[in-house]
């Protein structure tokens, strides 16, 4: 479950998917355009607050985060 580390300013199709993710838990409400704004950033910051997650910077999609949303 190896992937790269999003964060604000990146854009793509896994950027995409992590929209798609984070829409899943309701943490995002926003447009799937593969934008990593302030609304992505914001909802992986409280998903990384609601799961106590630790080693990745807030609104940062590092490993742990990924490990947590995707495992």
């Amino acid at each position: 479950m190896q992937g790269p580390t999003l964060a604000y300013g990146d854009s793509g199709s896994e950027v995409k998917k992590l929209q798609q993710l984070l829409s899943g838990q309701g943490l995002y409400r926003g447009r799937m355009d593969g934008r990593y704004g302030r609304s992505v950033e914001n909802a992986v910051s409280e998903f990384q607050w609601y799961n106590d997650i630790q080693g990745d910077p807030w609104g940062v999609y590092g490993p742990a985060t990924r490990r947590a949303l995707e495992g």
